[in-house]
């Protein structure tokens, strides 16, 4: 059921020209590759038992001022590893799973946060990035690629984060259309969603600077909210036989 409700995702694409989401690159510079190869020998160390993938808001799970203390508490003892960029869209995930970031290992769960990088406008704030069904169909090739090379691993799939840019307009309905849509794509096997954008809002639906300083990076609080809201689904995720 899974691999149609893909399929489906991913067919009007077909139709048209190949958009950027989808279309895998690098990001230009020295240090994401460098960033990229780190990866590649931590694979190659193995021992993962458990991955997060991601854009910047995994990245900063390392930052001692923000997710790092939370990390250290919840996720290493499990294993765990993480392998987000900072600026990061689907397409620059999508060339650092084939160019072998997952190779070799299987993880009892990736969590994978990805896509808001699609949303927006460009830092011109003129040129949008991706449309709405452009960001959905590179988010649902990376779940593809995921179960297609690590095929005894489990997904668990986080909604985009609510944000609200400093600089131009806010991506709109986007990231709600978008998670909608990702919703669809569990399975409740190998894919399972896990939206925890209501949590870190206020009483009146909009983003907070208690929780997401520059409205869109969690602090050490925000980090606490992701992590207990893992828990669970992490703990029957990783039990679960393969």
């Amino acid at each position: 059921m899974i691999i149609g409700l893909l399929c489906a995702a991913l067919l009007p694409l077909a139709a048209q020209a190949q958009s950027t989401a989808v279309e895998p690159a690098p990001q230009r510079g020295q240090g994401w590759m460098n960033r990229h190869d780190a990866f590649l020998a931590e694979a190659k160390r193995g021992g993962i038992d458990l991955l997060f993938l991601g854009d910047s808001i995994t990245d900063f799970w390392r930052d001692p001022a923000r997710g790092l203390p939370v990390w250290e508490k919840n996720f290493a003892p499990l294993h765990a590893a993480n392998f987000g960029i900072s600026a990061d869209r689907t397409q620059h995930l999508l060339w650092r799973l084939d160019h072998g970031e997952v190779d070799g290992i299987s993880p009892k769960v990736v969590v994978l946060l990805i896509g808001t990088n699609n949303t927006g406008w460009e830092s011109d704030l003129k040129t949008p990035r991706n449309s709405t069904e452009e960001a959905l169909q590179g988010v649902t090739l990376i779940v593809h690629t995921l179960l297609t090379k690590l095929p005894h691993t489990k997904i668990l799939l986080m909604a985009v984060f609510p944000r609200a840019d400093e600089k131009g307009p806010p991506p709109g309905k986007q990231i709600p259309e978008i998670n909608a849509a990702l919703a669809r794509l569990a399975d409740g096997k190998f894919v399972q969603f896990l939206d925890i954008g209501p949590k870190l809002l206020d009483a009146k639906g909009e983003v907070t600077r208690d929780l997401q300083p520059d409205l869109l990076h969690p602090n050490t609080k925000g980090y606490e909210i992701w992590a207990e809201a893992l828990r669970e689904p992490l703990a029957r995720l990783m039990a679960d036989p393969k």
